[in-house]
């Protein structure tokens, strides 16, 4: 099916049903698709906050996957994860009922914006698009909003706004970012991931040169040009303006540090535009914030705006994210699920001050744990402790063979725990003031961090 049909479809007055609509990037879509005068209902394999909001909103929600839901419905729209053989999408096909992909739904909602700022890369997404927030709602441009993760100032992932912005989180897994249609497209960093969907480096360089291609002359697209990956994604590729640390069209001057944390300025055309001070540690952040806030000048944004929003980003969810203490340590949870990501958040942590980093790390799908095997292994050395829970299988099962014990036995010292109880008790029997514990994965792994602030609690209660 045409990926432009979907635009004939989200009109006022149509019935659109979506399947998995509590899902992270599906219950602000069902929002905005209410907002826009369609009548919504939805289907999700469970009872979760996000459908109880969605409820209080009048979009009636089932719990469970029946063919009956779909009856009478003009279109559906699933996520990636969801199949053919799903008894709604099946149902959908048999009465001939045009289904969409959830990104194709964004990229039609997009097409209704002045400005369509959309994020993407391989790390950093989620926190470079909640710096966008902030600096857009700083402005006060009421713009509407879709991360991957849930931010303190939006209480959510998303917010659905009367301004002419847009800004979206753009994941490359599945090509769902070709679905989109930015006028400011971000690149922030490259790298061979979602293996188990794309064959090589080449083919996700391929992808986001796609994704570039998509931006129109009137557009602007900004590349970190300090990575390499990124550059020869864009090789030959006219109009491109460069970010980076030290080099670019936007980069940080003036850059000084305060136990982990920065200040810069971002300097455009040799200008300084904003004073930036981080209240989140680390270089890493300081190459995100640089990106934010070249996009917001491209959207033309005040200096002032951009370093007020900075200013009072505290992080997002799940980004070196505080969740308390346990016996004097310090524990931290981060979404850091790829070699990359981890090398930043560990290379942060180590200059943060704490006597020992203890890290629990919970691979994320069997694909990228053996795709990735030595790169992890190596990064994995650098705490001074480090643990493993069992590997997230998310959509997976696992038919390659590979589990932590085989990634523990690469690291020197580190141990991979039976399961969650006997990783928290590990955790807790270690921790001693001056630790920086950090629970680190895309999957459960917080909940980990979550029992050892409980149990601390719960004891210091009966002591």
């Amino acid at each position: 099916m045409a990926i432009d049909r979907i635009h004939d479809y989200i009109v006022p007055g149509k019935r659109a049903h979506l399947v998995g609509i509590g899902g992270v990037s599906m219950s602000p879509l069902a929002e905005v698709l209410q907002g826009e005068g369609l009548i919504i209902s939805g289907s999700d394999m469970k009872e979760s906050p996000a459908v109880e909001h969605l409820r209080s909103l009048g979009i009636p929600v089932t719990i469970g996957h029946l063919p009956e839901n779909v009856a009478g419905k003009d279109l559906v729209i699933r996520t990636a994860a969801v199949h053919d053989s799903n008894p709604e999408i099946a149902a959908a096909h048999a009465a001939g009922i045009p289904v969409f992909e959830r990104a194709q739904a964004w990229g039609s909602i997009m097409r209704r914006y002045e400005n369509a700022l959309c994020i993407s890369g391989t790390h950093g997404k989620t926190t470079t698009t909640s710096m966008c927030t902030h600096i857009a709602m700083a402005a006060r441009i009421d713009p509407t909003v879709m991360i991957g993760g849930t931010l303190p100032i939006l209480g959510t992932g998303h917010r659905v706004g009367k301004g002419k912005t847009i800004i979206l989180e753009s994941c490359e897994y599945c090509n769902s970012f070709l679905s989109f249609y930015p006028t400011v497209a971000v690149i922030l960093n490259i790298e061979a991931d979602h293996l188990d969907f794309f064959k090589d480096l080449d083919d996700v360089e391929h992808s986001f040169r796609a994704f570039a291609d998509l931006v129109p002359q009137s557009g602007t697209v900004l590349a970190n040009g300090e990575d390499e990956n990124t550059m020869a994604a864009l090789k030959g590729k006219e109009d491109v303006l460069t970010f980076g640390l030290h080099h670019g069209d936007f980069h940080a001057e003036n850059l000084t540090w305060d136990h982990g944390f920065p200040s810069f300025d971002v300097v455009w055309n040799d200008e300084p535009k904003a004073h930036i001070t981080l209240q989140v540690p680390g270089e890493h952040n300081v190459k995100n914030a640089i990106a934010a806030a070249a996009a917001a000048l491209v959207l033309g944004i005040p200096g002032w705006a951009i370093q007020q929003g900075l200013q009072d980003f505290r992080g997002a969810g799940r980004r070196f994210e505080f969740k308390g203490k346990a016996k004097g340590a310090d524990i931290y949870d981060d979404y850091a699920h790829h070699p990359g990501e981890l090398k930043a958040l560990l290379g942060m942590a180590s200059n943060l001050g704490y006597q020992r980093v203890i890290c629990a790390f919970q691979p994320h799908t069997y694909t990228r744990t053996k795709a990735l095997f030595d790169e992890f292994a190596e990064v994995l050395k650098k705490p001074d402790v480090t643990f493993l829970a069992q590997i997230f299988a998310a959509r997976e099962t696992n038919e390659v063979g590979i589990s932590s014990d085989d990634l523990a036995a690469a690291i020197p010292g580190a141990k991979a725990a039976a399961n969650f109880a006997q990783l928290t008790d590990w955790l807790y029997d270690m921790a001693q003031p001056g630790d920086l514990i950090l629970t680190v994965g895309a999957g459960d792994i917080y909940t980990v961090g979550e029992a050892l602030v409980q149990r601390d609690r719960e004891n210091q209660t009966n002591a």
